[in-house]
Parts: structure tokens; sequence; C-alpha cells
């Protein structure tokens, strides 16, 4: 396949076309899945073109494209489902993954056929004129050598650096046994920075960097890659001076951007509906109770424009949306799939997502933040005699049954006298996520997106996804450290 504008594909004619199917095997197939009255069933399909890049120690070392194919069928039967898939799509091939998937989910009964009506998403989020994948090899590659070049000649602690690329455009069709059948196209790019910094024996890092569903160009123009470039080497020639982390419960104060990732993971995922059918979650149960600060308001919105965790339709069919979770401190809902929000008699969130054709959907998150307060973010720090200021985080465990997570911070400083100083290193956020909220005392006004690197694993599971964050102050929090 070319790398074809993903303005003018129509998603059910290219996989008609490119699988000799018809609409009749469309109908036919999905007609089989429920033939035991299945609650519902349905199939995906999905054609995926990458590409991904990796420079280190001057040299782009790899370069890769791959393209895969295939389709997945589901049957959903009460809370039993069955999923096979194939990659060599065809109509017997089909037929073969529909009777395991409809034996595996054990239905019994007869039903009738289905009438398969196209739709066109709800949403257009990302209309672009060219797709990241039409520009030059040779482009993507000096873009990586340059940024090389660049971060070393901008500080000459800078000793080494490492970046990565990846492009790719997705695209899916998804035909629901109630004869809805939505199709997507999905453009995406990523690139990574770290800078490695030495100075007097001590060796440190910074990584930023930036995406979305974007062309090219976003990463090009107005010089954006360089003030990811900067940033990232700004932040490991920082921690060349950082001091030991101090350890004990102190004041937390999170900048904005990034560090929601903490409130993806400690929080957001205790919201999604499987955990709380299952009753596995800190907050199963609670709905209408109050869970936070009255100061936060916690969202989850997969229709913001060109962003990485967005779609104009998730992994379902089901139109994504602008999801209240969090309302002033009182929880209004979760975040659903198909299957989980049938079951527990709600309507869908548009949340329902997959890593590809070979995986079942399940309730995840797209672009998850807190609302904006009415603080300035100096009159926050001004108000801390002593704690620490998190600008930034690296991984993070978190268990869901009862919230708990501990978080590595990766740029952090202290604050002392209302007045942010010496940076720290070896600062980890020990904590409870529902505890946490209820500990917030002042929410800034700048709230930020983070730049467009995020990636949520689950169950084994990767997609793409965002996270947001205004300044916030948490009235004590456990720090570990090095010093007592």
């Amino acid at each position: 396949m070319s790398d074809t504008n993903a303005g003018t594909l129509e998603p059910r004619q290219f996989f008609l076309d490119r699988f000799a199917l018809s609409d009749g095997t469309l109908e036919d197939t999905i007609g089989n899945a429920i033939a035991r009255k299945a609650d519902f069933a349905d199939l995906y399909f999905e054609f995926r073109s990458s590409e991904s890049f990796s420079l280190e120690e001057g040299i782009v070392k790899k370069a890769n494209k791959n393209i895969s194919q295939g389709a997945g069928v589901r049957v959903v039967a009460g809370d039993k489902f069955g999923c096979a898939h194939t990659d060599e799509v065809s109509r017997e091939t089909l037929r073969i993954a529909t009777e395991t998937a409809r034996t595996i989910a054990d239905s019994g009964g007869d039903n009738t056929g289905i009438s398969v009506h196209s739709t066109a998403p709800r949403h257009d989020l990302y209309p672009l004129t060219h797709t990241p994948l039409e520009v030059a090899l040779a482009d993507k590659i000096e873009l990586l050598n340059h940024i090389d070049i660049a971060a070393r000649a901008y500080d000459p602690r800078i000793t080494n650096v490492m970046a990565s690329l990846g492009v790719e455009q997705k695209i899916i069709l998804v035909v629901h046994s109630s004869g809805l059948v939505v199709g997507d196209v999905q453009p995406l790019i990523r690139l990574s920075i770290t800078c490695i910094a030495e100075e007097n024996g001590v060796r440190q890092q910074g990584t930023s960097g930036g995406g979305g569903r974007v062309e090219f160009s976003f990463v090009t123009e107005d010089d954006r890659y360089m003030k990811w470039l900067e940033t990232a080497a700004d932040q490991a020639l920082r921690n060349l001076d950082a001091v030991d982390a101090p350890a004990g419960n102190m004041t937390v104060v999170l900048g904005p951007g990034w560090p929601g990732v903490l409130l993806h993971e400690a929080v957001g995922h205790g919201l999604e509906g499987d955990f709380n059918r299952k009753q596995t979650s800190a907050f199963s149960g609670r709905i209408g109770e109050r869970v936070a600060s009255e100061l936060c308001t916690v969202v989850d919105d997969g229709t913001i424009a060109n962003r990485r965790g967005s779609l104009n339709c998730d992994d379902e069919g089901t139109p994504t949306g602008r999801n209240v979770l969090i309302e002033n401190g009182i929880l209004r809902g979760y975040l659903q799939d198909r299957m989980n929000a049938r079951l527990m008699g709600v309507e869908p969130t548009g949340n329902g997502r997959r890593e590809s054709f070979g995986h079942a959907p399940m309730p995840r998150m797209t672009n998850t933040f807190m609302l904006a307060g009415d603080s300035l973010p100096e009159d926050i720090i001004k108000l801390v005699a002593n704690g620490l200021y998190a600008a930034n985080f690296g991984g993070g465990q978190v268990d869901i049954t009862n919230g708990k997570f501990v978080f590595s911070a990766t740029e952090a400083y202290l604050i002392e006298n209302g007045r942010i100083t010496r940076p720290v290193k070896g600062a980890t956020l020990i904590g409870n996520g529902p505890d946490a909220l209820t500990k917030i005392s002042m929410v800034g006004n700048d709230l930020a997106l983070d730049e467009g690197i995020g990636t949520c694993g689950k169950d084994g599971q990767s997609v793409p996804v965002g996270v947001g964050l205004p300044t916030i102050k948490i009235d004590g929090m456990t720090v570990g450290g090095t010093q007592s």
C-alpha cells in the first residue's frame, strides 16, 4: 500500500478491496457470531504501517518499517467473551475465527440475520493533509542527526544523546452486531530525546519529547524539537548539581503537564469500569460520594484535536467523549467499554480500546487530566515553608485494589521558605491515590497537557494516551529519599 492521505481513505472500502470481501461477507460473519444469541459481537479489522528510528552515540543505529494487518472477532455472552483473530483475512478464516470465538463465549439459542450499514465517525479530530509516513526517509534520519549535533553543541557536558522517532498510520474498521460499521484512519508521531550529562565523575540524564496525531511538520515547525532538546539537556545539567532528596512526610507540589501521569496511574486506572464492576478498585461503589478535595475535577477527554490520546471513535466504534469522572471532589462515573457498561447498566463512554486486532478491548483512558483552579502557581510555592516540587516523573507502580502508589521523580527540587531552590535526586513519592486527592489544598490556573509521549500499559496491552495537570499542592505525602 502506498502512503495514502488520511483524508481520502474510506476504511470500509479499503478493507473490502484489500481482502476481497463484500458487505455480504461482513453480514454473514457477524450474523454467525451471534447465531447462538450472544449479547453482542463485533469484528475489528486493522491495517497498520509504521516506521521507527533510533540514534545513539552519534549514529542512527536502527531504522525499521513494519506492516501488519488482520481481523479479530469477539463474541460476548453475559460476563464471558470469546476472542479469536487471524492475520490472513478471507471469508474462510473469518468463519473459523468466528466459530472459535463463539465456542469460547458458549452462548445458546438462535438469532436472525444482520444488515450492516456504514456511518462516519462523529468527530474529525486529525484531518491531515499529509500523513507522517509520507515524509522522506532521509528527512527523518537528518532530524535525528541534527538533534545529536545540536545537543552536544548546547553544552560540552552533554556527552551522549539518545533519540527515537516513531511514525505510523493505522486504519481500522469495526462491524458491530447491531449492524453498525464504523471506520477510522489514525496517524501518530512520537519523538523522544534523552541527553546524558557528565561532570567530575557524576552522570545524569534528562528526557523530553512530544508528538500526537499530527503531520511530521509539527515536530519541526517553530523549532519545536529544539525546545524539547533544550528541556532534556537542561534537566540533565541541573541534575548534575542535585543533592540527595530528603525523606519523610512533607508538603509536595506537583508541576503542570507531565506530572499528570501520577493522576493517570494513581487515580485513572481505578476509575476504569472493569475494575469497578468486579469490585476490585478503591473507588468501587462510590458514585456520588466525595473522593477528593472540592478543588478537584478530573476529566477524561478523547475529543481534543490532534492529541496523542484522542480518537474519532474507540476500538468498538463508539464515539469518544468528554467524561467528567470527579466533579468538585464528587465521584460521577467510570470509564466504560461496551461489555462492562452493559453489565453495569450504564452507557459506554467511548473508552473501549485494544492494542491491536489480536487483543480484546477493555476500558482504557484517553487524555486524562485535572481541570485548572484559581491559584497562581507562584502563590502556591510561596505558602510552602519546606517541601518538594516535582516537575517530572519516570516510572511508577500502583495497586488498583487500594490505590497505593510509588513514583520516582526524575526532576525535583526543594522548596525552602516559599522558594524553589536546590535540585534533588532519588526522590520517590509514596501514597494512596484516593487519600492524596483529599489532601489537595490548592490548584493552579496553569493547566497543561503533556507534550504527546505517553503510553499506557494494562493487562499486557499498550495504547497511546495523554495526561495533564495544573500546579497542585498536596498537604502531606510520604517522600522516600536518602536522608533521614
